[in-house]
């Protein structure tokens, strides 16, 4: 409002000097006339000058993040008051919300020194950003400007920090002195300010890799001397037998009884000889499978195979053996004798489970599940698995069946291994059991 005052009065002067010139009117009064207009022009352009440089101080503020500037009204008229008390809440706004910024920051900083898996944050460029306490006591180094930098120390890793993709896992071995680590490594990655940034977590499995394979290898050799203990123990109490009637027949008049009893003794020792040689050959079998021959498999060819193939067996025992699949174009990419196998010794299992129901239903179906992954499908309505044999029956040869060998099901297991796939099971007992294929 002062500075449209400035103007009006500055033109009003000029308009004076310039009318009373015109009108005649002795000279000093057109000199005073344009010494008004003269100094209210200055007035107006001190006024606008000082505006000026206050709104340029105020952006250089900002511009260089200096919150602590502070506009002080004191005489000023009230236009440029009401400025500055905007200024000064403008500041005040911004150096409020970098406070929180930095409030958070720290926190977050706080937040990712503290976790006890291992973090690593850099750019394209292999600049990093951001390493914290756990992924340096990991890799046992106190500072990395460059991820190359690792090279010196690990020369893998640093290639496997650069190529790991977005969103996958992997199992990478670090040396470290005496020690060996196994590290599962996961990538991801995020945009920041217009630059492309890569964050890789680091977590040492070592321990948890070493107990499962004790893990796994105590429940083999329970199982292996459970099996070993069975046929050992006849075997050498029927030698035993054997052996002293053979030393008692000088002395006594061999009969035909005691021909028969060493003849008895000798069949058993053969018969648990001869099964102690399949569980051998049994364990063999586990550890000498061929690498896969991928095809692309038409699940509905695959199948038409199976039905013919166990359609007798399942019409002998009144089975209903169905088979769906949706879509009917679906594809794996398999080998196709490993996997006819499995679902063969599936369907078989399936058999024996349902031999107890008034109507038995066998169906073996293929769908795409909820990842987009093909999977098949064996479901039956037997009998069931209790729950707490569910996560025992993949292991080598724990059965459940009085006369089975316990290997078909680690063997499915392997092989869908092999396949980079997985095998599951879902059951309900005397309703349901469903066994997954995902590939």
């Amino acid at each position: 409002m002062q500075q449209i005052l400035h103007i009006l009065l500055a033109a009003g002067a000029l308009f004076a000097c310039l009318l009373l010139r015109f009108l005649g009117t002795p000279l000093l009064c057109s000199i005073l006339a344009c010494i008004m207009a003269v100094y209210l022009t200055a007035r107006l352009i001190k006024y606008t000058d000082r505006t000026r440089r206050h709104v340029i101080q105020f952006l250089e503020a900002i511009q260089y993040e200096d919150f602590s500037q502070v506009f002080s009204p004191g005489n000023a008229p009230l236009e440029q008051k009401e400025l500055y008390t905007s200024f000064n809440a403008v500041l005040k706004k911004f150096q409020q919300t970098r406070a929180e910024t930095e409030a958070q920051y720290r926190y977050l900083q706080t937040i990712v020194q503290h976790i006890g898996i291992g973090l690593i944050s850099f750019t394209d460029s292999g600049r990093v950003e951001i390493m914290n306490s756990a992924a340096k006591k990991l890799l046992q180094i106190h500072h990395l400007h460059y991820v190359e930098e690792l090279e010196d120390v690990y020369p893998s890793l640093a290639h496997d920090l650069i190529n790991i993709k977005r969103g996958t896992n992997r199992l990478i071995k670090i040396q470290q002195q005496d020690h060996l680590l196994q590290i599962m490594m996961y990538g991801t990655e995020f945009i920041l300010l217009g630059e492309k940034h890569k964050l890789v977590s680091l977590q040492n499995i070592q321990s948890e890799l070493e107990e499962k394979e004790m893990e796994a290898w105590q429940n083999l050799i329970r199982v292996l001397t459970h099996e070993i203990m069975n046929s050992i123990t006849p075997i050498a109490s029927m030698a035993s037998t054997a052996e002293a009637m053979i030393q008692d027949a000088p002395k006594k008049n061999v009969t035909a009884d005691t021909l028969q009893d060493i003849k008895q003794a000798l069949e058993t020792i053969e018969r648990r000889s001869n099964g102690l040689l399949k569980f051998v050959q049994s364990y063999r079998k586990l550890t000498r499978l061929p690498a896969p021959d991928f095809q692309i498999i038409p699940v509905v060819d695959m199948f038409t195979r199976i039905q013919i193939l166990m359609q007798e067996t399942a019409a002998e025992k009144g089975i209903n053996l169905s088979c769906i699949v949706d879509p009917e174009t679906l594809e794996i990419t398999a080998d196709p004798n490993m996997i006819e196998q499995v679902l063969i010794n599936l369907i078989n299992n399936a058999v024996d489970a349902v031999s107890t129901k008034n109507k038995p239903a066998i169906v073996l179906r293929a769908l795409m599940n909820s990842q987009g992954r093909p999977c098949i499908q064996v479901q039956d309505n037997g009998i069931g698995i209790l729950e707490e044999v569910q996560s025992r029956i993949f292991i080598p040869f724990f059965s459940t069946k009085k006369s089975g060998t316990g290997i078909g099901l680690s063997l499915a297991r392997q092989i869908m291994r092999m396949h980079s796939g997985s095998i599951q099971v879902q059951s309900e007992l005397n309703e349901k059991t469903v066994f997954t294929l995902s590939f």
